[in-house]
């Protein structure tokens, strides 16, 4: 500060040590206009900086600095050095936000900043899919006014967030979210939102599947106790009634003993833990193996045909891959009426292989055909138990398919048949 000051004074000093001299030399006249003309070139001078600096602080940056003399080099010199200074600051708190925003978008939740007034402060990515926001339109906005749902307003008012509220967002009828309100800081909240659809699709396929076996158990149970019953309280039943009981209840044994089997080969199927046992299958032979037994289920009710039209075989799961063409076959054996024709075929096509099922059968709408993969789902459930189907073929099928990263492909018409098609990547071939 002292040297500061000493070279301010500077100018001052050695103006009036001159104009003393003229003083004494000529006259006081002569020495006051002297120094009032070196007062006005100092303050134009300063002024000059000062001008500078005003319209440099307009747009302050360090590479338009000014340049100055004097003691307005040292003062440039400083705010030189500060502006860098804050720039760099600036640079270094923009990095750490783009890292904070970053790492908030890959959160798999979305994120909103409540304040005080339950205004938006900041969301991330989600939030924005999740409640429809708009960041250059809805920032400062109240929350309530862009997330209507009274639920979803009396939890934000009510401040009892020790449970999560369960919501379907407006204008996403197809997702459920689970929304949490954690306050923090002064008075301020972060409204965390997660997409749930998939957990409650899981629970719902959980329970149905558990009603499923439950009700497919009951029917030949029922059955099967009935005839007991009936022996019991009968002892002098005939012979031959006694046989078409036991024949009955043989038939519901074997639907219950089917049923098991599929359950457990599904559930090993859909465990992660179960690897994939590879082989190279000569897909020829399977086809013939799957053709030999679709002749014995049919009993010559039908016209089976067998086309195969490339050499390649797959790598694989023989066992796996028989279950799943046979399968597919059964399927249109159980719903293709007598004298219908049923065509099995290995192909090429758009560098996939693929093995498909065609017959003239029944048919299938449209809008039964995403679903046909479910477990326990029927077109005609009726037909599907007559003909011993228990309801889990195609969803064994679509796992066999996962495993083997294949595709199913499902075209049909009602009243005209349907084509089932396995399609395999070239990348398990082998010619």
């Amino acid at each position: 500060m002292q040297d500061f000051l000493f070279r301010l004074s500077i100018p001052v000093v050695l103006s009036t040590l001159f104009a003393l001299l003229l003083w004494g030399l000529f006259s006081a006249t002569f020495a006051l206009l002297f120094m009032l003309l070196a007062m006005l070139i100092v303050m134009a001078r300063h002024g000059r900086q000062l001008y500078k600096l005003g319209q440099w602080l307009n747009d302050a940056r360090p590479e338009t600095m000014p340049e100055a003399s004097g003691i307005w080099d040292e003062v440039f010199s400083r705010l030189y050095k500060m502006v860098k200074q804050h720039n760099q600051t600036k640079q270094d708190l923009a990095a750490e936000l783009h890292h904070i925003e970053q790492a908030t978008a890959a959160l798999p939740e979305g994120v909103v900043i409540l304040n005080e007034a339950h205004r938006i402060e900041w969301f991330n990515t989600l939030a924005r899919q999740h409640f429809n926001l708009d960041v250059e339109h809805d920032i400062m906005q109240d929350i309530t006014y862009l997330v209507r749902q009274p639920e979803f307003i009396d939890y934000l008012h009510e401040g009892d967030f020790s449970e999560p509220l369960l919501m379907v967002p407006a204008r996403h009828d197809e997702m459920t979210l689970s929304i949490k309100l954690i306050p923090y800081g002064d008075e301020k909240r972060l409204l965390i939102s997660r997409d749930i659809t998939q957990f409650k699709r899981i629970e719902t396929i959980r329970r149905d599947f558990v009603a499923n076996v439950s009700h497919e158990l009951r029917t030949p149970l029922t059955v099967v106790n009935g005839y007991v019953e009936n022996l019991l309280d009968m002892p002098d039943l005939g012979q031959e009634s006694a046989r078409r009981a036991l024949q009955l209840m043989a038939e519901q044994t074997r639907r219950m003993a089917n049923l098991v089997a599929d359950l457990l080969t599904l559930s090993r199927l859909e465990n992660e833990q179960s690897p994939l046992h590879e082989e190279l299958v000569d897909m020829r032979a399977l086809l013939n193996e799957v053709y030999q037994d679709g002749q014995s289920l049919s009993g010559g009710r039908h016209t089976l045909r067998l086309e195969i039209t490339s050499t390649s075989d797959l790598l694989g799961s023989h066992d796996e891959l028989r279950s799943a063409f046979g399968n597919l076959l059964s399927n249109a054996i159980r719903y293709t009426p007598d004298k219908g024709v049923i065509s099995l075929r290995w192909f090429e096509r758009d560098e996939h292989l693929v093995y498909s099922v065609q017959d003239s059968g029944i048919g299938i709408a449209p809008q039964h055909i995403p679903r046909l993969t479910e477990r326990f789902y029927r077109v005609d459930r009726s037909r599907s138990r007559e003909t011993g189907g228990t309801g889990l073929g195609l969803a064994i099928v679509k796992y066999i398919a996962m495993r083997h990263q294949a595709k199913l492909e499902v075209l049909s018409e009602e009243g005209k048949g349907s084509v089932f098609s396995l399609v395999f990547s070239t990348k398990r071939a082998s010619s």
